[in-house]
């Protein structure tokens, strides 16, 4: 294999590690539901995404054609994140969850009618 392609491969293996490994240190260490989101959707998506490229510049330079489907493990990654921590944020707003101190702004985007009550009433008992 050329030396050229293991090191790029190498670095890009190393640096979605240690992106991957930060996420992880981000979601367990930082205070509130908000903060967590940014530790899986930004740095372990940044991880996953490189150790995927180094896998298909690995088989591209191996085999002689681009790997399909890691390409579309990919794009469906990229697409995917930041859409589910989008999701997961509106409904940590319209649950009112409680934010540490050290989270600043106000979710000043919500209309009345998308703040849930606190707690939520199931849909089966009625709001009685």
């Amino acid at each position: 294999m050329n030396m050229l392609v293991e090191i790029v491969a190498s670095l890009l293996l190393v640096a979605g590690g240690i992106f991957a490994f930060i996420g992880s240190l981000g979601m367990a260490h930082l205070k509130d539901f908000y903060m967590r989101l940014h530790g899986p959707t930004k740095a372990t998506t940044l991880g996953i995404g490189c150790m995927l490229m180094a896998s298909m510049l690995y088989f591209w330079h191996r085999h002689g054609v681009p790997d399909i489907q890691e390409m579309l493990i990919t794009l469906f990654l990229f697409i995917t994140a930041p859409v589910s921590a989008h999701l997961l944020a509106k409904t940590g707003l319209h649950m009112q969850l409680q934010r540490a101190d050290k989270t600043r702004g106000e979710p000043l985007e919500l209309r009345q009618e998308e703040v849930g009550d606190k707690p939520v009433p199931h849909p089966e008992k009625g709001h009685g």
